[in-house]
């Protein structure tokens, strides 16, 4: 008991829930509000916005990775909250078909902070650990897969789709070159010849992010989980999706914008003009949030809307 309880606070301590006030802010959340956290992680923005709304019954918590689902279990003991350990697409999927609604939806699409700092999980470029990068440890497909069976070619792709990398066809040639690859150190020492007298981002950067989204699927999970989300939205509900690159904020901004506008159909009100940035304060205290960027919208009651326009005449 004791070993979970010291494990407890080590990941609070080391997991600060980016955009925390922010996120508040545009989620709104009241008494009662029935809450989706796509990727709950270790709880972190379910734990406050939850404590608002008191309503734990109807809410539900989704990770892919069972150790935050195992935490998760335990910080949320004896609370009637709904846990769900899979990828937030094929939770989205059964909470829609299943037709679930929520007042407010959440969604983080950044790797969780234990993920980065537990070298073992291969996220890391600084710490050595193997190649692994999974956020859920069960599936197959790993970093140390993709780095050594892929060929060259496929490798300059997801290097340059995934990770803007402007060097992918050398870095491409480097890996293959030095096959076989087996820890985060010794990928990221070759990505670092492909930029020689790098100084303040480490050079491996793009190429850790695009390995990882290709494992994880992350860009195509995104795409197609962000319509289901908005429909299992409750009328007059609200969303917030904070992304930490452009690949994924173009994603979310895209979708809002497909829904929202100044448009007679349109069933969204987008909140967010243009994405919200961490301010300097929270920078200071939590160097993740640099790259965070947090969009919302809100649903539109048509119902509403219907009798406001019968009652003026207006359409």
């Amino acid at each position: 008991m004791q070993k979970i309880k010291t494990r407890k606070m080590h990941q609070d301590q080391k997991h600060k829930p980016v955009l925390i006030d922010e996120t508040l802010h545009y989620l709104n959340p009241k008494k009662g509000d029935k809450y989706l956290d796509l990727t709950a992680g270790y709880g972190g923005h379910a734990k406050v916005i939850l404590d608002i709304t008191g309503q734990y019954k109807g809410s539900c918590l989704v990770d892919r990775d069972p150790s935050a689902i195992t935490f998760l279990d335990e910080k949320f003991k004896n609370k009637d909250v709904r846990l769900i350990n899979k990828d937030f697409l094929s939770a989205s999927e059964e909470l829609y078909e299943s037709g679930h609604q929520f007042d407010l939806i959440m969604a983080d699409l950044g790797v969780s902070s234990p993920h980065l700092n537990e070298p073992n999980r291969g996220f890391s470029i600084e710490n050595e650990g193997p190649l692994d990068m999974r956020m859920d440890t069960n599936q197959t497909l790993t970093a140390r897969k993709v780095v050594n069976n892929y060929s060259e070619k496929q490798l300059a792709k997801i290097l340059k789709d995934y990770g803007e990398e402007p060097k992918y066809v050398k870095i491409a040639h480097l890996i293959v070159s030095n096959r076989p690859i087996n820890t985060t150190t010794e990928l990221a020492k070759i990505v670092s010849k492909a930029w020689p007298g790098h100084s303040r981002t480490h050079p491996a950067t793009r190429t850790f992010q695009a390995i990882r989204i290709a494992v994880n699927d992350e860009l195509g999970l995104i795409k197609k989980s962000i319509p289901l989300w908005l429909k299992m939205l409750s009328p007059e509900g609200r969303i917030v999706i904070i992304s930490f690159h452009s690949l994924e904020d173009r994603l979310v901004k895209r979708a809002l914008r497909e829904v929202g506008g100044n448009r007679l159909d349109s069933e969204f009100t987008e909140l967010t003009n243009k994405p919200i940035l961490a301010t300097k304060d929270e920078l200071v205290f939590n160097p993740r949030a640099r790259s965070a960027k947090l969009r919302a919208a809100a649903k539109i009651n048509n119902k509403k809307k219907g009798e406001y326009d019968a009652n003026t005449g207006k359409k």
